[in-house]
């Protein structure tokens, strides 16, 4: 069964079961990861091998894509303004973020919203290019690769900046509590 709807990118798009199965999950889907990601966002242990991971994921997702983006100066340029306004949301997430040292451990709680924000820009992106991906299924169109998209590479840099250097930041605040601990 297949239903025509008007639309404004095409005259008659044809949309089947299971694209109308898919335009209904995808806000269940965004609901789900939103709120997966609002419970990361809250009071949680600073452990440093989470940290450690936090530097080395996020500092891979700026360094793979920008060794394959010399060629493309546009992209290339949309990464690092990406990366340096993430880095920058970064610096003052962490001026809102709360530092505790208790006896149980080391706790910090991370600025909710801008966290949401931050990790569901790349999110949308995804979603949005997997939408486009399913939409040209069968028509001869080649799928891009990631990194042929400046949008995708802002979204990119943004998130990683934002996340790595963040991880970086903690690392920091643990090692600088620990040193004043062993001086006392």
């Amino acid at each position: 069964m297949r239903f025509f709807l008007n639309t404004a990118f095409s005259p008659h798009m044809e949309f089947s079961i299971t694209t109308l199965a898919l335009l209904v999950l995808t806000p269940l889907l965004v609901w789900r990861i939103y709120s997966r990601i609002k419970k990361q966002m809250q009071r949680q242990r600073s452990i440093g091998s989470r940290h450690y991971t936090g530097v080395l994921v996020f500092g891979a997702m700026i360094l793979v894509p920008l060794t394959q983006l010399f060629d493309t100066p546009y992209n290339l340029a949309a990464l690092l303004v990406g990366a340096g306004g993430g880095i920058g949301y970064a610096v003052w997430g962490l001026k809102l973020t709360r530092f505790e040292e208790t006896p149980q451990g080391y706790f910090f709680t991370p600025p909710a919203r801008l966290g949401l924000v931050m990790s569901m820009i790349l999110v949308a992106r995804l979603l949005y290019i997997g939408i486009e991906v399913y939409a040209n299924q069968g028509k001869g169109i080649p799928t891009q690769q990631l990194t042929d998209s400046p949008l995708t590479m802002l979204c990119v840099g943004i998130t990683a900046g934002y996340f790595g250097y963040y991880s970086a930041a903690l690392l920091r605040w643990r090692r600088r509590v620990r040193k004043a601990i062993d001086q006392v």
